[in-house]
């Protein structure tokens, strides 16, 4: 194998019987050149995602304040470019002191899955549709963070 001959440009234009019909060099050839554009692809998704982030995401997550949430979809422009901002709820549970509650919730009398998954989690709409009184006694085991961010583009026709 001496120079680079099939980029995956080339591939994407090649039918799976021609992909099946190169030689065992050429397919070596294709693998090594197809995981290195995933390699490059991934890091310049990375870094590109990076730079949305620190262009819009102050913005985006002002106006999911203004709306009177922490979490879930914002829409905003900058000139033509509309960005959707999406920011999903990442929720965790203390694994011991959810055990401790399940242990609790038995001695009372009730069923612990009727408030707890098996996995020892807790689903976010069970837990939003609790009585406050129960959502206190397992506020100490969530923990909520945000999830990662994703944009969403699109140019907006009517402010050109």
């Amino acid at each position: 194998m001496t120079d680079l001959t099939i980029f995956p440009a080339d591939i994407a234009e090649m039918s799976v019987s021609q992909l099946a019909q190169l030689t065992p060099a050429q397919k070596l050839e294709v693998d090594v050149n197809l995981e290195k554009a995933i390699v490059w692809l991934k890091q310049a998704r990375t870094k590109f995602d990076a730079a949305l982030k620190q262009c819009y995401e102050e913005q985006a997550k002002a106006a999911l304040l203004e709306s009177g949430r922490d979490f879930g979809t914002a829409h905003i422009s900058d000139g033509s470019l509309r960005i959707k901002f999406e920011l999903p709820k990442k929720i965790s549970w203390d694994q011991k002191q959810l055990g401790e509650i399940a242990e609790r919730v038995v001695a009372s009398g009730e069923q612990v899955k009727s408030y707890i998954d098996i996995k020892l989690s807790v689903s976010e709409s069970r837990y939003t549709n609790w009585p406050p009184a129960l959502q206190q006694q397992f506020a100490g085991a969530r923990t909520v963070e945000a999830g990662k961010p994703s944009f969403t583009l699109s140019i907006d026709e009517e402010a050109l």
